[in-house]
């Protein structure tokens, strides 16, 4: 008896899913996706073989080898609200603060303009702030001067709205949130004496625990 032949035809595949899959990837990794902020001063860390991973909730002090001193906050919810605790106690320099000024710090990322010129900083445009930031002398640390420790009314209210806004999170439910910590990022070629200054300034502020930033270098075999 004859076999019968089958006629014989490529497989069809349907792509459609697969490119469905590859877009809801691509949305998903866009609307994910933090982009790192642009650094307000460049600072070369110093190496160690330490892999201990910085937590996302940090305020980070940034300082460069001439000891200048910026400042960045990772919590934008509660920027606003320091920020408005600064103007308010130093209205008397920084005269004219109003909403304008407390929305965009909001978003301005890290800075390290005295209080006089803050509004002046926060009122430029994106380019202006970089110019600002080049020729800035940073946030005012001086601890022998009446009003020239800035920095230190700066880690205080820090501290104080990060903590409250932690506490409010952990009572009302919500799970996975990091406790707040403060980070310190000094240039390899920073001077001991302007570290050690900022170090007590945040000791002097009930922060004795803090991170140390730097590059990660392989440990010897």
């Amino acid at each position: 008896m004859p076999k019968i032949k089958l006629p014989r035809s490529s497989p069809s595949i349907d792509m459609t899913p697969m490119v469905d899959l590859a877009f809801l990837l691509v949305t998903f990794f866009i609307l994910t996706t933090k982009f790192r902020p642009d650094e307000a001063v460049k600072v070369t860390i110093p190496f160690s073989v330490s892999s201990t991973k910085l937590p996302e909730n940090v305020t980070t002090i940034d300082i460069d080898s001439n000891g200048r001193v910026f400042i960045d906050m990772d919590v934008k919810e509660v920027r606003a609200q320091i920020f408005q605790s600064m103007a308010d106690k130093y209205k008397s320099v920084a005269p004219g603060i109003g909403g304008n000024e407390v929305a965009r710090f909001a978003v301005c990322g890290p800075f390290g303009a005295p209080m006089a010129k803050m509004k002046e900083y926060l009122d430029d445009d994106d380019d202006a702030r970089k110019d600002f930031n080049k020729a800035s002398p940073g946030i005012p640390h001086d601890t022998t001067k009446p009003g020239g420790n800035e920095l230190a009314d700066w880690i205080h209210y820090a501290y104080a709205n990060v903590i409250q806004d932690y506490n409010q999170k952990v009572s009302s439910g919500l799970k996975g949130i990091e406790q707040p910590r403060f980070a310190i990022k000094a240039d390899g070629r920073t001077k001991y004496k302007d570290i050690k200054t900022v170090v007590d300034i945040c000791q002097k502020q009930n922060i004795q625990h803090f991170e140390l930033i730097t590059s990660l270098k392989a440990k010897p075999q």
